[in-house]
């Protein structure tokens, strides 16, 4: 089974807000923790022990227990407002029932159908669910999409398998047909992935020890560069160049709040095994294994088989930090749920080219955080970004001498992150006033940058960014060096 959401669950922190989860009202806007998120901290950190404690347990405890784990934590954070994610779930599970050769559509129509009703209670006059009720609600989303996937993609192989008369290789027939309603909830309410996301102690200690150095950088930066000074009138009194830099430690925050949360739910992973894979399978995030490995052909391999934990990991710090192109820090951020994107949006896209799957993907995304208009501003530009600069690149870098090239991913790296800082203000600020009052006073720059490149990149013959024929440029950076990726 694939993973769906992985760790990726830390990707929506309660606090009013999705996604971003700066808090609201009820919370010190210094330090921008309200008491669901420090809630929600605290939920993080307990699976970490859970997970050392079900790791060891048989089958059945296993599957049950963590099971009853997630249905407790939801309904202690969620209360009657469970009742969500019963009919999410119910609704899934009957669709696959139903049509199981073409499920994976229909759940993704159901779920995100779904995801509009529930964000539109309190326009029809119905109770508002708590922040944690959104939470589950995403996460179940991407779980309950893959679950269909899996379940279409082993029919559709039946089917050919039939058609073929068993001509080659092992029969699929002794596969699970469907899974059972008990099947379904068990895996929809199993605590790793509803609210978090071999030897294992040492892979967690080596994901955990950042996590305490990012929470103080979080508290400082938050304390220094409050959000809520952004939606004061006297911010726009000041200088330009001041508001031109005050996205930047805002960003800051914003990233060290997410390498904390994501860190702790991948740590309540590694602690219940989950997302283990030998080192020679090469798993990815999200994805699993990418190699088949055999079993080991003796208990004394078989103990000396190294394994790690790609599969549920859902940040690289590093990357996301030092690597060169808006395109690459995709890949490195919330890496699982990027990767569910990627296989069950992008490839599915209604037309082929890059930029409209590209767009569409955004689009989705956006929609799949929520209502907000910031979101969709913000996730709307990406699109142009990844045009500007695939066409610029093409057009220049692979023209430059070897240190020119070095020269120009510097730049390339500067634009990026100033690209994502801007972003970033309609993540935080959500509202469509409040984001275009700001990117407004810093005059559009990132908007009017990306189409000045894109305008010179295709000027000077540029080829798409899928077509680039110039060789790849070095995707991160450090210390004044380039590393090839």
């Amino acid at each position: 089974m694939r993973c769906g959401g992985g760790a990726g669950s830390a990707a929506e922190l309660p606090g009013g807000v999705t996604a971003c989860g700066f808090a609201r009202s009820g919370s010190d806007p210094r330090l921008n923790m309200s008491p669901e998120e420090w809630t929600y901290l605290v939920v993080l950190l307990i699976s970490i022990p859970i997970g050392f404690l079900f790791k060891k347990a048989g089958p059945g405890l296993k599957r049950w227990g963590a099971a009853a784990v997630g249905l407790g934590l939801t309904l202690f954070t969620c209360g009657p407002h469970t009742l969500h994610s019963l009919v999410t779930i119910l609704g899934t599970w009957a669709l696959i029932q139903a049509q199981p050769c073409s499920c994976h559509a229909l759940a993704l129509a159901w779920t995100f159908s779904y995801l509009l009703f529930f964000r539109a209670l309190s326009l029809l006059g119905l109770p508002t669910p708590t922040p944690f009720t959104n939470a589950v609600q995403l996460l179940l989303t991407l779980k309950l999409v893959s679950l269909a996937s899996e379940v279409q993609d082993l029919h559709v192989a039946q089917r050919k398998e039939m058609a073929s008369g068993f001509s080659k290789g092992p029969s699929l027939g002794l596969l699970p047909d469907v899974p059972s309603l008990m099947e379904t909830l068990s895996y929809s309410y199993c605590y790793v992935g509803i609210m978090t996301g071999q030897e294992h102690l040492r892979p967690l200690l080596r994901r955990a020890w950042p996590a305490p150095l990012f929470g103080l950088l979080f508290l400082l930066s938050s304390h220094l560069f409050p959000l809520e000074a952004v939606r004061e009138d006297a911010f726009y009194a000041r200088p330009l160049p001041a508001r031109l830099f005050y996205m930047i430690p805002v960003f800051f925050a914003f990233r060290m709040r997410f390498y904390v949360a994501w860190i702790a739910a991948e740590c309540g992973c590694i602690a219940a095994g989950f997302g283990a894979y030998p080192v020679a399978a090469k798993a990815r995030a999200g994805g699993g294994p990418t190699l088949q490995c055999p079993p080991p052909s003796s208990p004394e391999k078989a103990a000396s088989t190294e394994y790690d934990y790609e599969t549920i990991r859902n940040i690289d710090c590093y990357g996301t930090d030092f690597c060169v192109r808006v395109r690459d820090g995709m890949r490195y951020w919330n890496m699982t749920v990027q990767w569910w994107l990627a296989q069950y949006i992008y490839k599915s896209a209604p037309a082929r080219s890059y930029v409209f799957r590209s767009a569409w993907t955004m689009l989705l995304s956006a929609y799949w955080h929520g209502l907000h208009p910031g979101y969709y501003l913000s996730f709307l530009t990406i699109p142009l970004c990844l045009a500007a600069e695939g066409r610029l690149e093409s057009a220049f870098r692979g023209r430059l001498s070897p240190r020119g090239q070095k020269a120009w991913d510097w730049v390339h790296w500067f634009l990026k992150m100033r690209a994502y800082d801007y972003m970033c203000m309609g993540f935080v600020l959500l509202s469509l006033g409040e984001t275009l009052r700001y990117w407004a006073s810093i005059y559009f720059c990132i908007h009017v940058l990306a189409l000045v490149a894109l305008g010179l990149g295709l000027a000077l013959g540029g080829g798409s960014p899928s077509r680039r024929k110039t060789a790849p440029p070095a995707t991160s950076l450090a210390s004044g060096k380039l590393r090839e990726e």
